[in-house]
Parts: C-alpha cells; sequence; structure tokens
C-alpha cells in the first residue's frame, strides 16, 4: 500500500543538516499574495497588491510550526531567482524581524518574519547574519510589511531584530506549539 505524503504544512520542520524547511507561498516579484490552505489541500489566492507592488522576496512558511497568531511562522527567503508556491526547500536562519500587529478587531498578535537564506543559493552564499545584508535592507522589507498590513486594514509595529539564534528559538517554540496543538 503506497504511502500518502502529509500536507506540505506537516513537513519536517528541520532537514537531517538542521537547516529549517520552507515552503514558499508566494513568489519573488508576484503582486498576488498566495497561502496554503490546510482545508483545500492546496495554496489559495489571497489578495492582489496594489498597482507597482511586489513582494520583495520569497515568502513561505516553515511547516510543523505554528506562531503566536495560530498559522506556521512566517519566513521571508533569500534565493537567486523567484521560486514558485508548493516548493520545498532548506534555509539557514539568518535573523528575525520581531513584530506586532494590531488587527482590525482591536486585538494585538504577534506575527515575526524571519530571514532566512536558501542552503543552495549563490548570491547570497556569503550572508550568514543580518549584518551580512546589504546596507538598507532590513528597513525596505519593515516598510513594505507596514505598508502591506496597512492595506489589510491592520497595524505592522516592529519590536527588535534579532540575530540566527533568535530566530532559532522561535522555530523551536512554534515546532513545540506545533507538536502541543496536534496532541
Amino acid at each position: 500500500m503506497p504511502l500518502t505524503p502529509p500536507p506540505l504544512s506537516r513537513l519536517p520542520t528541520f532537514s537531517e543538516d538542521g537547516h529549517v524547511h520552507v515552503v514558499v507561498e508566494t513568489p519573488k516579484g508576484s503582486p498576488n499574495k498566495y497561502a496554503f490552505s490546510d482545508a483545500f489541500g492546496a495554496f489559495q489566492f489571497k489578495m492582489v497588491l496594489p498597482e507597482g507592488t511586489s513582494f520583495p522576496y520569497d515568502f513561505g512558511m516553515i511547516p510543523s510550526t505554528k506562531g503566536a497568531d495560530g498559522d506556521p511562522l512566517d519566513i521571508l527567503l533569500l534565493l537567486d531567482a523567484p521560486a514558485f508556491p508548493g516548493c520545498v526547500l532548506e534555509a539557514r536562519l539568518v535573523g528575525v524581524i520581531e513584530a506586532e500587529q494590531h488587527e482590525r478587531d482591536g486585538t494585538r498578535e504577534r506575527n515575526d518574519r524571519l530571514i532566512g537564506v536558501a542552503v543552495k543559493a549563490r548570491t547570497h552564499a556569503h550572508i550568514h547574519t543580518l549584518d551580512d545584508l546589504r546596507p538598507g535592507m532590513l528597513d525596505e522589507v519593515e516598510a513594505f510589511f507596514g505598508h502591506y498590513n496597512q492595506l489589510a486594514g491592520k497595524d505592522f509595529k516592529v519590536l527588535r531584530r534579532g540575530d540566527a539564534e533568535a530566530a532559532l528559538a522561535l522555530v523551536r517554540d512554534g515546532a513545540d506549539a506545533f507538536g502541543q496543538a496536534e496532541g
């Protein structure tokens, strides 16, 4: 009897080499936002960004994790060329933008953005810490997420930037939270 593979959201969090698995949801340059839907077992169209706006880098999730917002942890992925929705790859964590969102209903929730580099990337192979990023890049990424959330009626507030160790701690906590929720 053939084995049925798990849904993308339930793949292992870590690879055998200790890198994180990433499932790309929205490719770099896309004006459309996509997200994997467990209910459908497919990628679901979420919204169109305003004219002239697109995702600055590949954006996806780390499977078998659960963030404070109840969704898999988000990751911004540096890769040489855009991937495609559903592409699974390994990444090394380089840092995190710890952030809080103020929702339309007035509640606040954490919604961090991990930052990773595809293990097999060439252009970004030299990046191992946030300090290795070009000057201004994190400011631009934070401004993108601020604007993106503003259009959705939310306020995105950066709390701080964290290093690779802080990012790894968030992933481990997210994997623990996922395991507890799954029972």
